[in-house]
């Protein structure tokens, strides 16, 4: 794999092998009502962000402003190309050096945000947002598959061939998830500003991505198959395979992993490849919820519970995990933005009520428990993100992911064995938990499920923590007992914040723009035919 400190489809690894409720727990605030507000919504009652009083709006707005300060203090005045990180102080000779299709990406969206909460006026955004279309529709790209390289300059628009940091040699990738989300991007804007429809069109039509799709990936009897994690068009070293699904142009050398679970934020790729008729339907329900419960598996966190069901004629284990009394389908690592990222575009908890619309309250309430009531840290939102140690590290509520080494919640990396039924037996639970890294995206991803919870979170890190928000708001992770500072920002993690405040103060703005046309008309209802079997918190 390409080298990356930080890129999604980096940190939201994925394989490349092949019933109870939520009881009292001392300490813990109550559910929140936002899935019932959310379904009074849906049926035409008034839009979620009217249930926000004024002061948690000016609150939120001025979290928006201070991220979006940060993010312009990333971009390239020439180029209109935001860098991948800055220092906490937002001096520019701190940035990273480098940049992203999904660092791209959610500056685009984060403009548009900004624009419509009135943090800048319609001019700077257009201007802003002409800027960057300019220097990518003159980007080095892969010509069969119109999709964009990993790693660019952001005062040139190059394509990077050698790694900043430290100069050695760099192959260039194409990610299929960062190409998801500079797409997601493009397709909000051709929505949001008429005057670049035409500019961000001519950037998204030619990707495809159907190229990285192998149709045999869950094997010669599955009729649906799976997205690679990308290609190269150079040989790059360490595993690849040689090929070209799509038999145009010269052949690739695809990753060896395929995005093989779903819930992970590569399936915004798989959404817009279904949307724009580049991958079957049928693709959707390709990945696996769990693994199955033999012990074959039995190397995995823990042994789901489930039943076998099929849809669109795949066979799928609807298979889900259990932690502090929760149900859920787990993601990889037990992190947040794996779960929440795609639910910034797609309003998966509403058109897909007995999946997604169960599992995400769940998830979000099992992060909360983790932080308040099991790790008792007095805080909560785990998620990839700095190291307040130095460089980039994958944060996570391990019990809750797939992985068996876990995404940990703290610098000692404290793992949690479960056990695989009568396959693995299960260790002694951890006496405590060490320095918790708290990552305040998270609280932000959670916004829609636990408002309330989300706000009281935010505004307790930055209370007890001073040094933890600058002039950019907040930065990028705190480990909470030694109060050590993950002292900068990451242009990714703050177009998470602008994007869950876009939807947040703005009645679903970054959803309403995304979905429109062909997104609603094929993903609604092919979400809407599932149910997990997951089980809603109490």
């Amino acid at each position: 794999m390409p080298r990356s400190v930080r890129t999604p489809g980096r940190v939201a690894t994925v394989l490349a092998v092949a019933a109870t409720c939520l009881t009292g727990v001392p300490g813990l605030p109550g559910a929140p009502t936002a899935s019932a507000a959310r379904a009074a919504g849906a049926a035409g009652a008034a839009p979620r962000d009217a249930a926000l009083t004024p002061a948690q709006r000016a609150t939120l707005l001025k979290y928006g402003r201070d991220a979006w300060h940060a993010l312009t203090a990333m971009v390239d005045e020439k180029t209109g190309l935001p860098d991948d990180n800055i220092g906490g102080a937002l001096d520019p000779a701190s940035r990273g050096g480098y940049t992203s299709p999904t660092n791209i990406g959610a500056y685009l969206w984060s403009t548009v945000v900004a624009r419509d909460t009135g943090i800048i006026g319609a001019g700077e955004a257009y201007r802003r947002m002409a800027a960057t279309l300019r220097t990518m529709s003159g980007a080095g790209r892969h010509a069969a598959s119109g999709m964009f390289y990993n790693w660019y300059a952001p005062t040139t628009g190059a394509v990077l061939h050698t790694w900043p940091p430290d100069g050695s040699a760099l192959t260039p990738f194409l990610s299929s998830v960062d190409n998801g989300w500079f797409a997601a991007a493009l397709m909000v804007v051709e929505n949001a500003e008429p005057r670049l429809r035409a500019a961000a069109g001519a950037l998204l039509a030619p990707m495809d991505f159907g190229f990285s799709y192998d149709p045999q990936g869950r094997g010669p009897d599955v009729p649906a198959g799976l997205l690679r994690g990308g290609f190269w068009d150079t040989e790059p070293a360490g595993c690849s395979v040689k090929d070209n699904y799509l038999g145009r142009g010269p052949d690739v050398w695809y990753t060896c992993n395929l995005y093989d679970i779903l819930n992970t934020e590569p399936r915004i790729a798989s959404y817009i490849g279904i949307a724009r008729g580049q991958l079957p339907r049928a693709h959707y329900f390709a990945p696996n919820r769990t693994f199955p419960p033999t012990c074959d598996w039995g190397w995995l966190e823990q042994q789901p519970v489930g039943f076998q069901t099929s849809y669109l004629g795949v066979p799928v284990f609807e298979g889900a995990y259990r932690y502090a009394g929760l149900q859920f389908v787990p993601t990889w690592g037990g992190d947040m933005f794996e779960a929440l990222m795609p639910d910034l575009f797609v309003p998966e908890e509403d058109w897909a009520p007995h999946s997604w619309g169960v599992n995400h309250p769940a998830y979000v309430r099992g992060q909360i428990v983790h932080g308040l009531a099991d790790a008792k840290y007095g805080y909560w939102g785990f998620s990839p993100a700095s190291n307040p140690t130095g460089g980039y590290s994958a944060w996570g509520v391990e019990a809750m992911g797939m992985d068996p080494a876990g995404y940990p919640s703290d610098l000692e990396q404290t793992n949690v064995d479960p056990g695989f039924g009568d396959c693995r037996p299960a260790q002694p639970p951890p006496a405590s938990y060490g320095d918790g890294v708290v990552t305040p995206h998270a609280a932000f991803l959670a916004l829609p499920f636990a408002p309330a919870e989300a706000l009281r979170d935010l505004a307790r890190l930055r209370a007890d923590f001073p040094g933890l928000y600058g002039p950019g708001g907040f930065k990028d992770a705190i480990a909470v007992r030694s109060g050590r500072v993950a002292d900068r920002y990451l242009s990714l993690d703050q177009g998470m914040i602008m994007g869950a405040l876009g939807n947040a103060l703005r009645s679903d703005a970054i959803r309403r723009y995304f979905v429109r046309g062909d997104v609603e008309r094929v993903i609604r209802p092919l979400l809407g035919i599932e149910a997990f079997n997951a089980r809603p918190p109490a």
